[in-house]
């Protein structure tokens, strides 16, 4: 089958909101989609497909077309089937495991209750183990460029499904890399977002103190505008993490690091090696400042989740099928989640030291640079390599991504310029957790550059529109908890404020732990006897300076700060008489030190 001459419709978001504004419905639509699952022909897709009729009945019961109110509205999007969807089996990729959901996933009702409609249930990498694709029971899925190459795992029928054109979008899961893999081995775009930014309520766990649900689309718009819709707190979920809808980070300079000549790993792929070296000169054609790093002893953390606590914890999901019927589990998943039979309690302990030892050898890193840019995969298998050896390529796939859950970061594969063998490119943005609008905003930059059409020759996305800098903004410096990626950053973004980046302020400052309940910063200016203070810029608009400063309850007041290059700024100061008997922190740097202090095992 020669994939490459298929035509798909037209699915971008923006693209169907310009038909449904000139008066397409939906019901023409969704028969393009579902004439587009026929066309394609690829039963490894789907595990669970709606009928036709049902989605049409549910677009017609749509409110009228808004898409500032139901910014989905009616866009067509698929979800593996290790997320509830109301009315469908969750199987798992497990017949012997089905159960039938009371109700959407968590993430699922928001996509729904913005307009988005789900087509069907997709296949996947048996209880989510596996960067490959191919240990399903079921038909497994033909990668959307090349049928040779393997689709990717364990969200193979999400990424295909997107890369074919027969959606929009689609939620898949990431615990070692299985958002990221498949976006590049199908020529899209996946984005991991930050642990907790997305409710795992729903959700069949892998691992589930490092899972997170993910979302492919064919454009870094359209899967920020899905990420806008799902993110959100959930308190039925002991992991999700009250964090504000992301924002664009978009910040006029960058330095990146990338993994240097002798750590890069290619396993003797000198074309993927050329390809990431091209991307990597692009990055600099764009004015961004690129470092190389040896990305050894990120090596060290991705060894860990395959030895001791995490492979008993993919062993505890499992828990049940694996006692009373251990057969029904594919054979190479069973293996891998079997080595946890021979692991303690002490074990899995002296596993939490050891990572913690890690995070923090590699944290001056992340420290240092705004993000990390690495290929997303190392190389390519095809599916006779996986049916000669079902183990080794799978590991090999995870090199750039197994690391990542573990340190707590986010990340977005994006497609890059193809090889010069025609393969698809891609590299993969990771940064603190938080970050995600940093990433985003990048990877537009990234995506725009390339000009590709993504996946089985679908249409260049549409680009994300990245806010302009404003005439009217103040420039404040967040110390605390306003900082990205923490419980107060809404009240900045809420106002329309963006991010402009780490700064530091002049060594004329004392960080304090203020007395009370939850744990408070204090940033004291001192006559003598200070240090620089890792902070935050972000530019608020003038007009809402007053709505903000309103918020901002005492002994915190909002005074003038110098920088480390004695420009000045707004920003949060403290009430001397605050920390008389406060816990003097300045030791850690600044507030992300201080709360990294506090992490003694995996949260």
């Amino acid at each position: 089958m020669n994939v490459m001459t298929l035509q798909a419709p037209d699915l971008r978001i923006g693209a169907l909101h310009d038909l449904y504004s000139a008066g397409t419905t939906p019901g023409t639509v969704i028969a393009a989609v579902y004439a587009r699952i026929a066309e394609i022909g690829d039963p490894g897709i789907f595990i669970a497909l709606r009928e036709q009729s049902e989605v049409v009945e549910e677009a017609m019961a749509l409110p009228p077309f808004d898409a500032d109110a139901y910014p989905l509205w009616g866009v067509p999007f698929a979800v593996k089937d290790n997320i509830d969807v109301e009315g469908l089996p969750t199987t798992a990729a497990c017949p012997a495991f089905a159960y039938e959901p009371a109700e959407d996933a968590f993430v699922v009702a928001r996509l729904r209750a913005a307009g988005a409609l789900v087509i069907g249930k997709t296949n996947l990498d048996q209880f989510a183990t596996g960067l490959v694709g191919m240990r399903s029971p079921y038909a497994v899925p033909f990668n959307a460029v090349d049928p040779e190459i393997v689709p990717g795992g364990s969200s193979s029928g999400s990424a295909v499904a997107v890369a074919q054109g027969i959606v929009s979008f689609a939620l898949g899961t990431d615990t070692a890399g299985s958002g990221r893999v498949p976006a590049a081995l199908n020529n899209i775009v996946g984005f991991k977002p930050s642990l907790g930014l997305l409710s795992a309520t729903g959700m069949v766990p892998a691992c589930r103190t490092l899972d997170t649900i993910s979302i492919f689309s064919v454009g870094v718009a359209d899967g920020w505008t899905a990420l806008q819709v799902a993110s959100g707190y959930d308190p039925a979920d002991a992991y999700s993490r009250d964090l504000a809808a992301p924002a664009l980070d978009t910040r006029e300079t960058l330095t990146v690091a990338i993994p240097d000549a002798a750590s890069a790993q290619f396993f003797g792929d000198t074309l993927q090696a050329e390809a990431f070296a091209s991307a990597t000169a692009r990055l600099m054609n764009m004015g961004i400042t690129v470092e190389e790093i040896d990305l050894t002893p990120f090596y060290d953390v991705a060894q860990m989740l395959y030895s001791g606590a995490w492979v008993a914890e993919r062993r505890a999901a499992m828990e049940e099928i694996m006692a009373v019927e251990p057969d029904v589990v594919h054979p190479v998943t069973r293996a891998i989640v079997s080595a946890a039979d021979r692991l303690t309690a002490v074990d899995a302990f002296r596993g939490f030291y050891r990572l913690a030892d890690l995070r923090r050898a590699v944290q001056p890193v992340l420290d240092r640079y705004d993000m990390l840019v690495v290929p997303t995969v190392p190389t390519f298998y095809t599916r006779a390599d996986l049916e000669a050896d079902p183990v080794e390529p799978n590991s090999r796939f995870g090199t750039y991504t197994n690391f990542v859950n573990l340190l707590d970061m986010c990340g977005l594969a994006v497609p890059t310029a193809p090889r010069r063998d025609g393969r698809p490119g891609s590299l993969t943005l990771l940064a603190a957790s938080g970050r995600d609008g940093l990433l985003a905003a990048l990877a537009a930059r990234i995506e725009e550059d390339a000009a590709i059409a993504p996946g089985n020759g679908l249409a260049i996305p549409m680009p994300l529109p990245l806010p302009a800098r404003a005439q009217n903004e103040t420039v404040i410096a967040a110390v605390g908890a306003h900082m990205s990626g923490l419980p107060l950053n809404g009240e900045l973004t809420r106002l329309g404020a963006r991010c402009l980046g780490p700064a530091r302020t002049s060594a004329d400052y004392r960080l304090y732990r203020l007395r009370g309940g939850v744990p408070k910063p204090g940033l004291l200016w001192v006559n003598r006897g200070g240090k620089a203070i890792d902070i935050e810029l972000w530019a608020l608009p003038t007009a809402a300076v007053g709505a903000f400063m309103a918020n901002i309850p005492s002994p915190l007041t909002i005074g003038t700060l110098t920088l480390e290059d004695e420009d000045l700024c707004k920003g949060f100061l403290v009430e001397a008489a605050a920390v008389e008997g406060a816990e003097d922190i300045t030791a850690f740097g600044g507030w992300r030190g201080f709360l990294a202090s506090l992490e003694s095992v995996p949260a």
